[in-house]
């Protein structure tokens, strides 16, 4: 009577494990890898003797400006008053040399559609930008 109620407890926790292996490998092939925070429109300009970032920093903001000039943050559009107050925050709850904003324009914007971008953050408290280029096309 023993060996047989064990066999029916290992037979369950097999076919228990077989489930969870199969319901991790459906989540693997489904799960999206790409970073869903970048719009994938915009095509960034070519800058041959740009320093290469090599790590991001967790609270560093992005700020998308796609050939007509919509600004966006984590995909999401934003008027300028909109953008100023996104960045107030984060200079208020930190540092304003620990918060890095990184622009990433496309190539086929405008001076004035960055420029705009550049003198909102710099009106919230932001001294240091950077602008994201490639390095060479097609990357």
């Amino acid at each position: 009577m023993r060996k047989k109620q064990e066999e029916m407890q290992s037979g369950g926790l097999i076919s228990m494990i077989d489930v969870i292996f199969q319901i991790i490998i459906f989540f693997v092939c489904t799960a999206n890898m790409q970073d869903n925070s970048r719009d994938a429109q915009v095509k960034l300009a070519v800058a041959l003797h740009g320093k290469a970032e090599t790590e991001k920093n967790p609270l560093q903001i992005e700020i998308e400006i796609n050939s007509r000039g919509l600004l966006t943050v984590g995909r999401s559009p934003l008027t300028d008053s909109e953008l100023y107050a996104v960045i107030k925050k984060a200079v208020n709850e930190s540092r304003p040399q620990q918060v890095p904003v990184v622009i990433r324009a496309d190539g086929r914007a405008t001076h004035t559609m960055v420029r705009r971008a550049m003198d909102t953050c710099t009106s919230a408290g932001i001294m240091q930008l950077k602008i994201a280029a490639l390095k060479e096309k097609g990357q």
